[in-house]
């Protein structure tokens, strides 16, 4: 995590710098928004697997994920803050709220040469320059971040290896991956919760932007879903502790009755109540996968004691899910707005494109979160049978030779 760290902010400040040629523009961004995200996937396997490695406790594990979830809710709100504050001066004039004062036959218009927006060279030169300061302030921020989790953390070794076992080669263990019946569902059913996530996240601000009532509102309707989400992180940690993590996933479907209530009502006053719910569903959304991820892990390495941390087998894979999920939803969200026309940087879209975002935010999801849910019906660990595998996990700890010193190491855990 450490090595890749430089390299990631590297990536995150080109992703941001004007290149003074034109030609090669695309492939620039495309180079490094792709390197950028490589370096995060580095980084994002060994720093969710980390989990694994703080405590053998099921409950100490809940507990530092919801935290690490509800702090990662709260840096992207303070992420987007400080960026949108950093870059304000560069948006500060609202090209569709003037539009809207012109006479009816120059705004038509214009609406055949939404592409043709010539902004002077002073203001590109000074938009440029804020988006680079911004992109330094975040990574100063992502490098500080970095250096708390390396100096603050301490990894425990495998608790449950015999000292004579090797790691097992990474095709190998993915085959025993992939085999093992309780990831397949909780994979399964989370891949298409989160595209459901993924396509309601990424139309809603579309949607919002192009309804006239919605548009000088979307901004605090995505900080009203941010702050929703974040607050609410703790009260699902207690629910699911208290009702069980398969009870917990009946939070996902929240969403839905308000999503329809919003393609077919869309005022100002449901679409903060549909952000509002939406932020709930999106915490249980982000939470509960991470939180039962353990489990699992747990239930395999109960019945594949020879196999040394598995973790990272695990985590690996779904990361690589969870980023499939994220390119499944933005391909098809694409793909239907460009069947749909959609016309980039245009201020009114078609009654095709608004038809077009109201079933990506409405139907769609809708549809995933149904078939997710009903795979995660199927999924076979409950609280008993997790608290049978923490016994016998425990019991087999305590037998280990290898776990003499475990306990004196529990109070170098820095969380």
């Amino acid at each position: 995590m450490l090595g890749c760290t430089p390299f990631t902010i590297m990536s995150y400040f080109f992703m941001w710098y004007l290149p003074p040629f034109v030609a090669g523009r695309v492939i620039w961004y495309l180079i490094f928004y792709s390197l950028f995200q490589a370096l995060t996937t580095l980084f994002e396997v060994p720093y969710c697997a980390l989990i694994m490695f703080l405590s053998s406790d099921q409950k100490e594990r809940d507990s530092a994920t919801a935290y690490r979830m509800t702090m990662e809710v709260l840096g992207t709100l303070i992420g987007a803050a400080l960026q949108g504050q950093i870059v304000a001066s560069a948006h500060a004039s609202d090209r569709c709220t003037v539009n809207r004062t012109a006479n009816t036959t120059e705004y038509l218009q214009s609406l055949h040469n939404i592409s043709s927006f010539p902004e002077p060279l002073g203001f590109l030169s000074h938009g440029a320059k804020v988006y680079m300061i911004a992109a330094g302030v975040i990574g100063g921020v992502y490098l500080l971040g970095t250096v708390i989790l390396f100096s603050g953390v301490k990894e425990k070794d495998d608790p449950y290896a015999l000292n004579s076992d090797k790691a097992i080669p990474f095709f190998k263990g993915l085959r025993l991956t992939m085999k093992h019946g309780p990831y397949i569902k909780l994979t399964a059913s989370f891949l298409l919760i989160s595209t459901a996530v993924q396509l309601e996240q990424s139309n809603f601000v579309l949607f919002c932007t192009h309804m006239t009532e919605l548009r000088n509102s979307f901004q605090y309707l995505v900080v009203t879903i941010l702050v929703s989400a974040a607050v609410s992180i703790p009260f699902w940690q207690w629910f699911l502790q208290h009702f069980g993590k398969k009870s917990a996933a009946c939070g996902i479907s929240w969403m839905i009755p308000f999503a329809v209530m919003l393609v077919t009502v869309p005022h100002l006053s449901v679409a903060y109540v549909v952000a509002f719910v939406s932020g709930l569903s999106i915490a249980a959304s982000l939470l509960l996968p991470w939180s039962m991820l353990p489990d699992v892990v747990d239930h395999f390495r109960l019945l594949n004691q020879h196999v040394k941390r598995p973790e990272t087998l695990f985590y690996s894979s779904y990361v690589f899910f969870t980023k499939l999920s994220t390119g499944i939803g933005l391909g098809m969200s694409s793909a239907s707005l460009e069947l749909a026309g959609y016309k980039g940087g245009a201020c009114r879209q078609s009654s095709s494109v608004i038809l077009a975002l109201k079933i990506l935010i409405g139907v769609v999801p809708t549809i995933l979160i149904l078939l997710g849910l009903f795979i995660l019906l199927f999924y076979p660990i409950t609280e008993k049978s997790r608290k049978e595998t923490e016994q016998a996990l425990e019991q087999l700890r305590r037998n280990h030779p290898s776990c003499d010193n475990l306990f004196e190491n529990e109070g170098n855990i820095l969380i």
